[in-house]
């Protein structure tokens, strides 16, 4: 039985509203639940479900306007947090309620160094030296797994690869030992031996300082291993919530049934495609130089990102590139998109040699590959509505009347279950995981031949997943995935290259 005493963190009928244009949109609309010390709670639900929004009112970081907790309380250690005052809540945040929130890049200051932005939170909150203070830092960026740490607290965010800067924000989120620490899909970007490692830190911490644990998450694999009780939220309002054991087993609303029932069960068997080769890569190698010095520089070695990475892609074909962050995936699929040159070695497309052929060669290659990246949010221009986000490859390459453009931009929302409404939002007004279907629909504009996914469904929840795993197959393109998502992999793809320190050391179906 849960006496007061236990309880850290309870949350009470709370409200969230956004006034839009359209009118009142009730984000959080009445959610209530305890939270006991050294406790895993899993919040789960699909891209729009509220889940993101309850995290901002738990911290209180609503943006007002358009947004503004409307009623309910929020009792952290007995206190109602929503009573205090701004700097009183400067005071907690961080030091009795941390967060790891989802996208690194926008919770990551640019002009900062890691070193400095890890211990601004132990600067402010804790009152010890200078030195214990970077040496705290150093010792949490260990604790998550950085390599040559002492060297990364002199990088800056752009320096370092996705799923490093999602350890660094972590590393900010337990640097004061916090009470309740708060992930919203902290793992989304980490390859899954680090996903393992980092789940693993958590669970460390948890049992060193019985930290309650909030885990807002899409993957169910991820509450099973992690959370004691999961809350199902839908249209800002938790239909379920129990022990894990019992929701997963049986589950009381048909949405929590739905969810479930979208989550991959076991291998999908693939076609193996026959036929000349219409993408092939030859021996690429991509170094890239080690300076030293401010106005003449040195370079004093190099970087071996792809050290001699081939393979072939036939016509409707699919192949997936795994391998851990740093293997050098995202650096190939950068090649494959004429975005960095390579070092050495060629890629081959429909015979012809794009890095020796004529400017026309080389329009009609980029017109006939398309790619999605892992982060939405820096791929999308966020001046620009969605309509035109997605008109704009065809303005640019088709002949076509502006009606058509509309007609097959609106097809294409619908294809990565999005609607007509969304055509007139702008990037910052969706979540993560609707970002990244504005992208592949952005993708699929023009009809390519190839699409270069990197991490394609990272952000996504299950549900949302299985249909642009649909979708994709339903276009039937030919897609090489570079990405290190088993439940992909294992769906989309007919052979896999797995990658090692630059390196494809073979080739398979998968």
């Amino acid at each position: 039985m849960t006496t007061q005493q236990d309880v850290v963190l309870r949350v009470n009928d709370l409200r969230t509203h956004f006034q839009t244009r359209w009118g009142t949109v009730k984000a959080v609309d009445g959610i209530s639940f305890d939270l006991r010390r050294g406790e895993t709670l899993g919040i789960v639900g699909e891209s729009g479900s509220g889940k993101s929004v309850t995290m901002l009112s738990l911290m209180r970081l609503i943006p007002i306007p358009p947004g503004r907790i409307v009623s309910g309380s929020i009792e952290l250690d007995g206190q109602d947090i929503l009573q205090l005052s701004e700097s009183e809540m400067n005071r907690i945040r961080g030091s009795k309620i941390g967060l790891i929130i989802q996208d690194p890049m926008t919770s990551l200051n640019p002009v900062f160094t890691i070193g400095n932005q890890v211990s601004e939170a132990i600067r402010i909150h804790q009152d010890i030296p200078k030195r214990s203070i970077m040496e705290q830092a150093l010792s949490v960026l260990r604790k998550v797994n950085i390599p040559a740490a002492e060297s990364r607290m002199r990088d800056y965010p752009h320096q370092m690869s996705g799923g490093m800067r999602q350890r660094v924000v972590g590393a900010i989120g337990i640097s004061c030992q916090p009470e309740v620490l708060i992930a919203d899909e902290p793992t989304t970007s980490l390859d899954v031996t680090i996903q393992a490692q980092y789940l693993a830190l958590l669970k460390d911490l948890q049992r060193d300082s019985n930290v309650a644990l909030i885990f807002i998450t899409h993957d169910f694999g991820i509450v099973a291993k992690m959370c004691d009780r999961v809350a199902v939220m839908y249209a800002g309002r938790i239909v379920e919530q129990g022990s894990v054991r019992d929701i997963f087993n049986n589950p009381s609303h048909p949405y929590t049934e739905a969810l479930l029932a979208s989550v991959p069960k076991g291998l999908t068997m693939h076609e193996t495609m026959n036929g000349q080769g219409l993408l092939e890569a030859v021996g690429l190698k991509k170094h890239f130089p080690v300076t030293r010095g401010l106005l003449i520089s040195k370079t004093i070695g190099h970087i071996k990102a792809v050290d001699g990475v081939s393979f072939e892609l036939k016509p409707g074909e699919t192949l997936g590139i795994v391998g851990e962050s740093g293997c050098g995936k995202s650096t190939t699929a950068k090649m494959m998109l004429m975005l960095e040159e390579p070092t050495e070695g060629s890629i081959i497309f429909e015979g012809k040699d794009i890095h020796t052929a004529d400017a026309d060669a080389r329009r009609e290659y980029r017109r006939s590959v398309q790619a999605v990246f892992q982060d939405p949010w820096s791929s999308l221009n966020p001046r620009m509505r969605v309509r035109d986000l997605i008109a704009e490859p065809m303005t640019i390459n088709w002949e076509m009347g502006r009606g058509e453009i509309q007609e097959r931009v609106l097809k294409l929302l619908n294809d990565v279950g999005l609607s007509a409404y969304h055509a007139n939002l702008y990037p910052h007004e969706f979540s993560g995981g609707q970002r990244q279907r504005l992208a592949i629909a952005r993708a699929l504009a023009l009809h390519p031949k190839v699409i270069v996914l990197d991490e394609p469904v990272s952000a996504l929840d299950v549900s949302i997943r299985a249909q642009i795993m649909n979708c994709l197959r339903t276009f039937r393109v030919n897609t090489t995935s570079a990405t290190c998502s088993s439940p992909t992999i294992w769906q989309l793809c007919a052979t896999c290259a797995p990658g090692w320190r630059g390196d494809c050391t073979w080739a398979a179906s998968a």
